[in-house]
């Protein structure tokens, strides 16, 4: 057997595999070839499905795991348990899934951080990005906002952009920890504005939102469905939307294309990924399954309160995603001169 370190995606940072790892890679792919069609709708035959959340309980992806994991019970006849994995801004949970068994029976529920941001900034990963995960289906994305307190002066982004560019760094805006895509919007907006921002990292969105809401940071890049309510009240100010289009809630608000940044559509997804070599007639079967589980009236009433548009399609759509964000996110931090780890 050839057991040279298998080629690497030229942006990827330097990961390597062991060799019980390769080898066991290799099994598997033989395995996925002797496994047929047909005994991929017997599976998994009473066995229980872990879907790992690598995110705390009561967030976004969490909330929508559960939501999917609930549905797949009823379709599959099987029991699926959602399983919290936290800590260094989701690479924890990636690992899990990263190291199980390509069965089928371990799923990351994930979002764009573990897969395209984390890997650039935390140079020591156990795990490769692409080559140790099977892309199942995209399950929705989430559009942010680019919001204010209700104490603070700015009424555009145009007004928060001169007000940073007259005094570099006067201005903080606060992200849910260093990687994660509240941070990456801000650098992006520094890298398209030419203005310099204070970044405030917290240990997840919730604190970041806290203290944008009490004024102890000037904004904040908030997902809509966590900033929506506080919009509403007048507790917050949305200066502009991230999403393509404006939102159908507040059709006040423009997009940052609108508000002078061409180039700025950034939609946090969400997706579903196994472990590499996990046997095709199984990836096909729970893409399958997810996607059944989308169109579900329960997903969509909770796609429509958190602010997701569900999407759904293919493994290769998944994948091509992936990897343009991977690029994409890659290249902001090293302009941004960010280091790894």
């Amino acid at each position: 057997m050839n057991t040279k370190t298998p080629r690497r995606h030229p942006m990827h940072a330097p990961f390597t595999l062991s060799r019980r790892r390769f080898i066991a890679v290799g099994a598997a792919l033989a395995a996925s070839a002797a496994f047929s069609a047909r005994a991929a709708q017997d599976w998994p035959a009473g066995k229980t499905i872990t879907w790992v959340v690598p995110y705390p309980a009561g967030g976004s992806t969490d909330v929508l795991g559960r939501a999917i994991a609930q549905q797949l019970d009823a379709q599959m006849a099987t029991r699926v348990i959602v399983d919290n994995r936290p800590g260094a801004t989701g690479t924890i949970g990636a690992a899990r899934v990263a190291r199980a068994e390509p069965d089928g029976l371990t799923l990351l529920g994930t979002s764009i951080g573990p897969q395209a941001i984390a890997p650039h900034i935390l140079g020591k990963l156990t795990y490769d990005p692409v080559a140790d995960f099977a892309p199942i289906i995209e399950v929705g994305t989430i559009p942010h906002l680019l919001v204010v307190g209700k104490e603070q002066p700015f009424r555009t982004v145009a007004e928060l952009i001169a007000a940073a560019k007259k005094a570099p760094e006067s201005l903080a805006y606060a992200s849910g920890g260093t990687g994660t895509i509240l941070h990456m919007q801000g650098e992006l907006l520094q890298q398209k504005s030419g203005a310099r921002f204070l970044h405030v990292p917290y240990k997840g969105d919730t604190p970041a939102l806290q203290d944008t809401l009490a004024g102890q940071v000037q904004f904040a890049f908030i997902p809509a469905a966590a900033a929506l309510p506080h919009v509403q009240t007048g507790a917050l100010r949305a200066l502009a939307a991230t999403s393509a289009r404006r939102l159908p809630a507040l059709p006040q608000v423009p997009t940052m294309a609108e508000a002078g940044f061409n180039d700025f559509v950034v939609e946090q997804w969400q997706a579903v990924f196994a472990p590499a070599a996990t046997p095709a007639p199984i990836i096909a079967r729970l893409n399958a399954e997810i996607g059944r589980a989308l169109q579900s009236p329960a997903l969509t009433t909770l796609a429509d309160q958190l602010g997701i548009t569900l999407a759904g399609g293919t493994p290769q759509d998944l994948d091509a995603v992936r990897k343009a964000d991977f690029d994409k996110w890659g290249k902001v931090i090293r302009e941004a001169g960010i280091k790894p780890a």
